[in-house]
């Protein structure tokens, strides 16, 4: 982690003061898992702190940069923004992938390059960063890397099906939408997951992916799809 240490402060001007914190945001599940005696901590509780702070930081940056548009667009836009794919985007242009700390199943199937786990590990970072330096420094990280390319459309562009899914059985009134996970299959590090789409509990389209999340994007795509 000394290595990653003296990048942040070289690219990024960030002097990480706790290296554990550190290297556990870049620490996967599957690492731990094969370390249990050494009690190693993985990155899930900073990816949700992550996840937390991003969505605080990015709705405050639209709200400010967009004065005129409703609560509707700017929810399209920072849906986009955070997406799994953009965020594993991002990951790899601060070059995060070369720390990660995976277990050796999980490097074997290529997990150093799946969007999942790097989107995951990006957000993990900007938990570590909001414990170790504080909201400002996270900010600031943020608008140095992530703004720039957002401003400029440079980042993974995909479709929200599950947004488009929501205007499509909406626009006539409110329709109770829910996603199931319905089955999984293949080892712990590395699923696939089945889930199902339901609108007024009416299974409406069926979708797999290698996370929950992209399983569910399959799922209202497939929703979408089937209404031409």
């Amino acid at each position: 982690m000394k290595d990653l240490r003296a990048k942040l402060l070289a690219d990024f001007g960030i002097d990480f003061s706790d290296l554990n914190l550190l290297e556990t945001a870049f620490t996967h599940t599957s690492y731990a898992n094969e370390h249990r005696l050494l009690k190693i901590s993985h990155n899930e509780r900073l990816e949700f702190l992550g996840d937390a702070v991003l969505q605080l930081m990015i709705s405050k940056y639209l709200y400010q940069k967009y004065p005129d548009s409703p609560e509707g667009e700017m929810s399209k836009l920072r849906s986009t923004f955070v997406r799994e794919e953009s965020l594993a985007g991002f990951s790899r242009a601060c070059g995060f992938d070369r720390f990660l700390r995976l277990g050796k199943g999980e490097e074997k199937s290529g997990g150093r390059n799946r969007d999942t786990i790097l989107g995951d590990a990006f957000e993990a970072f900007l938990g570590a960063l909001l414990l170790d330096k504080g909201e400002k420094t996270v900010e600031e990280f943020i608008h140095k890397v992530m703004i720039p390319r957002l401003e400029k459309g440079n980042f993974e562009r995909v479709t929200d099906y599950k947004t488009a899914l929501q205007e499509i059985l909406q626009v006539n009134g409110e329709i109770a939408i829910s996603y199931q996970v319905i089955a999984e299959s293949g080892p712990a590090h590395d699923k696939t997951f089945e889930v199902e789409v339901s609108a007024d509990q009416r299974v409406i389209g069926r979708g797999r992916g290698r996370s929950k999340k992209l399983a569910e994007q399959a799922a209202a795509k497939n929703a979408v799809e089937a209404r031409g």
